[in-house]
């Protein structure tokens, strides 16, 4: 999420640990775009996505906290984990949703948020999903004519956010469309991805 949220909230409790690369008989993606509920919003209307859950990976300190993530005191990026059908979503599809809602260029941070916590990553479940966003970062570099700034970690270790960030699209649309107005976000995917950005 954004500075803009009180990081006094009360949070829900320590966050819980999921490193599963599946779920029954769905598969697992873990992203870092920036803002974790700006890439909820990005997936949770997809058909084929089954739950879109922010939280922190990528930093080896346990049950990270969001006042500790945006304060920079742990490694952490802010993620969404996306459980997904594989009958009815590939994770080729998924990783085209994912590039095209965010910055590819920019490592420092997305959009009008800086810093680790929001670089953009890949946090492959699978040798095949490492396979598959290798291949996805030198095509469409190659394609933009611009190296990718994208890292692919392997620390996939994801802890769930607390709850006043899920959903938090929906149930504070009002403040979401105001922070994602305000960050120029969508102005900047229309800059890089033209007539394909959003990615649907």
């Amino acid at each position: 999420g954004s500075p803009a949220a009180s990081a006094d909230e009360a949070p829900t409790g320590p966050p819980g640990v999921a490193v599963s690369p599946t779920e029954g008989s769905h598969e697992v993606a873990l992203l870092a775009g920036g803002c974790f509920w700006c890439l909820e919003s990005a997936f949770d209307p997809v058909p084929g996505v089954i739950s879109a859950v922010s939280g922190y990976a990528g930093g080896p300190e346990q049950h990270p906290t969001y006042k500790q993530v945006s304060a920079h005191k742990t490694g952490h990026a802010e993620v969404v984990r996306v459980v997904y059908d594989p009958k009815v979503l590939s994770y080729e599809q998924v990783l085209h949703i994912f590039w095209r809602n965010i910055d590819p260029f920019d490592g420092r941070g997305q959009f009008c948020d800086k810093g680790s916590q929001y670089r953009p990553a890949v946090f492959p479940m699978s040798p095949a999903q490492k396979t598959q966003a290798e291949a996805d970062i030198a095509a469409l570099s190659s394609k933009l004519g611009k190296p990718f700034a994208v890292t692919i970690e392997d620390n996939g270790v994801f802890w769930e956010a607390e709850g006043y960030h899920q959903n938090f699209w929906r149930t504070n649309e009002d403040h979401y469309q105001r922070y994602r107005r305000g960050c120029r976000r969508d102005d900047r995917l229309q800059e890089v991805w033209g007539a394909e950005a959003g990615g649907h």
